[in-house]
């Protein structure tokens, strides 16, 4: 079996490419490094550098492939209000230039990682069959992914899935980008012994999901031949906290004694976000089996290894207002 990782240097991308190189399966991938690095990476994992756009690349490198899994992205759902075109350019065309190589060289199946941004502000629990009401470019770009997809794959006869995790959390996840992973910017941070930064008043609430726990889900939607052309929330939805209560988890982790900054809210930022789990759980016979708790402690050991990051700002911003963030203006991470 061959796998092909889109960003398999990053987060997911790393930890996919670990798991099917225990299973004994031949696994490839590009990335930009940008949000990945080499460092997460196996040596018998056939990387490529370059970036998901490049339809050339992508038609050459995927021949022989059985199976895509599309989990590159710049997952930055807050900046994309403010650098749109950058944001939607990278999620969109890149998953399209991903799903038009994969359908032109015939592989058996390609799997999406989308993102519980689609949902957008509407009553939670959050379910596959709900009207998506996405409320920043990001979530708009990566619905709009899901659809060419369905689009393409229904029309030329691939087999897909599409997985929707939410806050993965674990092992190897980047902590010097300012712009996402609250979890690990808040670490790294700390490490350094400043304040962490919460945007307005820290009661929005969020699932965090182990890494482990993902890749269980994906990897049935990538090989099980009984679930094909559908979408699934992969993630617990019985853990959600706060952000205060996060980093009431992770001061404790690291035995940080200041409290946090508190800055303005962010635009259009959803405040309640929590996912149902019962098709997941049904269909895919999931199960958390790493609570929040847990996955924190993994993630915390990880970085504490790796040692605190100087932030890196790879990105310019499209849209610089009154509404935008002062933290990234002002470059204060």
């Amino acid at each position: 079996m061959h796998i092909f990782i889109t960003g398999v240097a990053g987060f997911l991308g790393s930890n996919l490419a670990d798991f099917y190189l225990k299973k004994g399966f031949k696994v490839s991938g590009n990335d930009t490094l940008i949000g990945g690095s080499l460092d997460n990476l196996d040596s018998r994992v056939n990387f490529y550098k370059y970036d998901c756009e490049d339809i050339i690349k992508n038609s050459e490198l995927y021949k022989n492939v059985d199976v895509v899994i599309h989990a590159a992205a710049f997952a930055h759902e807050g900046l994309s209000i403010f650098s749109p075109y950058l944001i939607t350019k990278n999620v969109f065309a890149g998953s399209v230039s991903v799903f038009s190589a994969a359908v032109k060289n015939k592989v058996k199946r390609i799997v999406y990682c989308s993102s519980m941004a689609r949902y957008g502000n509407i009553p939670q629990p959050f379910k596959e069959d709900d009207e998506p009401n996405p409320t920043d470019p990001y979530g708009i770009a990566k619905l709009a992914a899901e659809k060419v997809l369905i689009n393409l794959c229904e029309v030329h006869g691939i087999e897909y899935n599409i997985a929707i995790p939410h806050n993965i959390i674990g092992p190897k996840q980047k902590i010097d980008d300012p712009f996402r992973n609250v979890a690990g910017i808040m670490m790294n941070m700390m490490m350094q012994g400043r304040q962490p930064v919460i945007y307005g008043d820290g009661n929005q609430t969020r699932s965090f999901s182990d890494v482990e726990d993902c890749i269980f889900c994906i990897d049935k939607l990538a090989l099980d031949q009984n679930i094909k052309s559908q979408i699934f929330n992969i993630g617990p939805d019985e853990n959600y906290i706060t952000i205060n209560n996060l980093f009431s988890k992770i001061a404790n982790l690291f035995q940080f004694n200041q409290g946090p900054q508190y800055f303005p809210e962010r635009p259009n930022e959803v405040k309640l976000s929590n996912c149902s789990a019962d098709k997941a759980r049904k269909v895919l016979n999931y199960n958390t089996k790493f609570g929040v708790d847990e996955s924190l402690k993994k993630m915390s050991e990880f970085v504490k290894k790796i040692g605190p990051k100087k932030f890196i700002y790879n990105y310019n911003l499209e849209i610089n207002n009154h509404l935008t963030p002062v933290t990234w203006k002002e470059k204060k991470f």
